[in-house]
């Protein structure tokens, strides 16, 4: 199978150039200046798709004291300060749009969703922790939108039925490997899930929303199929934020974007000579030459020829061996490039 779809005016699948996604999520802390200001940042790296995260929490949770492990404040805290409101948000999905990108958005919640579903959104973006919340994952299905759903702190058994919803509603979906890890660590990104991932579900479109340190891991997922890159993004490092020491900023966005391109142009393909390679065949290849005057009816040797460049004359080196001890049919002059001519065949 060659899973794709169109995600509002960007085609995704492996055929295509991977889809890279800054996920600005929460890194604006609640300021609309700031998510405006890395909106512009994305669009100057060249990126065709930021995303936000959508927060309703009163209908996401319940109030609570649990801290994440990339924090030092609970999670009621971090939304209750991060959290936009719905004009906030529309005016940066008009920002977005107005300059050619696409905007996604995480809904924690069915109040969530339902507020991207108002603002027209082109597509869903649901998140690890949602992988198997299966009602919610109904709920946004039956909006018969694409889906991009990410598995982190799942397995293929917990995701299986995640897909079976998505199918059941007729949805292009991708499946986005993930490590809940905040960094993760090299060795637990395990892009061999991917693999694994591509067997078990052979419709979805792959992809690999990092939480690594650098771009390395991305560029590692192009090969093994992922069509779809997610990376943290922030505008300045300096500003503070759970997520922003494991973004990227915009020269590291533009590396990325650039970067996993540039692999993904460079995959496929067979080991054959190009048509294009000719003109540096013309100087790189050696040819049998006379390394000294060679008279008539004299026998080829290794004492009278040898391979030499450039590649334009008709004996290559290749088959060097098969004129030793055959005679010339004709004066060679030293340096001169033998043709068949001037060989007998016997």
């Amino acid at each position: 199978m060659n899973p794709k779809f169109l995600l509002s005016h960007k085609m995704v699948g492996q055929e295509y150039h991977p889809l890279v996604i800054a996920e600005i999520g929460i890194n604006h802390e609640g300021s609309v200046e700031k998510a405006e200001r890395m909106v512009r940042d994305a669009h100057a790296a060249g990126c065709e798709c930021v995303k936000f995260q959508c927060h309703v929490i009163e209908d996401e949770m319940i109030p609570n004291s649990v801290v994440p492990g990339n924090a030092t404040e609970s999670i009621w805290d971090i939304m209750s300060r991060c959290t936009l409101g719905e004009a906030e948000e529309r005016g940066l999905k008009e920002l977005t749009e107005s300059l050619g990108m696409i905007y996604l958005s995480t809904p924690f919640s069915r109040a969530a969703a339902d507020r991207l579903e108002s603002m027209g959104v082109q597509a869903y973006k649901i998140g690890s922790g949602e992988c198997n919340n299966y009602p919610l994952i109904r709920h946004i299905a039956a909006f018969g939108k694409p889906v991009i759903l990410s598995t982190g702190m799942n397995n293929l058994d917990s995701i299986a039925p995640a897909v079976d919803i998505l199918r059941a509603a007729g949805v292009p979906y991708a499946l986005m490997h993930c490590t809940s890890l905040y960094p993760t660590p090299y060795d637990k990104v395990r892009l061999g899930a991917l693999k694994e991932m591509a067997a078990a579900f052979p419709d979805a479109v792959l992809g690999l929303s990092d939480h690594s340190l650098g771009n390395w891991a991305c560029y590692g997922a192009v090969p093994l199929g992922a069509s779809i890159l997610e990376k943290h993004f922030t505008s300045d490092m300096s500003w503070p934020g759970p997520d922003v020491p494991i973004s990227i900023t915009p020269d590291g966005l533009s590396d990325l974007i650039k970067g996993s391109a540039a692999i993904h142009a460079a995959l496929g393909g067979s080991k054959e000579i190009l048509a294009e390679e000719q003109v540096t065949i013309d100087f790189a290849y050696a040819c049998v030459v006379a390394i000294r005057d060679i008279a008539a009816g004299e026998a080829l040797s290794a004492e009278n020829i040898w391979v030499k460049r450039p590649g334009t004359g008709e004996i290559k080196a290749v088959d060097y061996e098969k004129l030793l001890g055959k005679k010339a049919l004709r004066a060679v002059a030293k340096n001169a490039q033998l043709a068949w001519a001037d060989v007998e065949r016997a």
